[in-house]
């Protein structure tokens, strides 16, 4: 009996050394495909980064081509400010002169109706001083 239980424990360790076997085998083939993507990964991040450095490189000489452009159209926007500011001054002189016109036009438009009037009214002395001298005359020749 002694030597059944001896064959059983040899078969069950037996069992156990294969089925550790077989573990480490599918252990080591996940362990190398980690190894391989870990590979291709840390060639892919190279190239990432090499590409990020140029990238950055080429967004600096932008930047400062951007900068040196701005700096050179900022005298024009300097004077589109400052032409704006006269325009504005031009306006608002504009229109105080048309308000002072306006008032002193109504002043006009007043004295020059009153001038009308007044020359209206003298051609009628005129025509009835004309006329009276007129009939005047016609009676002194008769």
């Amino acid at each position: 009996m002694g030597k059944i239980a001896l064959m059983i424990i040899a078969i069950a360790i037996s069992i156990l050394v294969i089925f550790l076997i077989v573990l480490i085998v599918k252990l080591m083939k996940t362990v190398d495909e980690i190894n391989r993507t870990i590979s291709v990964v840390t060639q892919d991040t190279d190239i990432l980064l090499k590409q990020a450095d140029t990238l950055m490189g080429k967004t600096n000489t932008l930047l400062e081509d951007i900068n040196g452009k701005v700096a050179t159209i900022d005298p024009l926007f300097t004077a589109v400010a400052d032409l704006s500011g006269t325009v504005s001054k031009l306006n608002d002189t504009g229109n105080n002169f048309a308000t002072r016109m306006k008032n002193k036009a109504s002043n006009v438009g007043k004295a020059t109706a009153m001038v009308t009037l007044g020359r209206g009214a003298g051609k009628l002395f005129r025509k009835k001083d004309k006329k009276k001298k007129n009939d005047d005359s016609y009676y002194v020749s008769r």
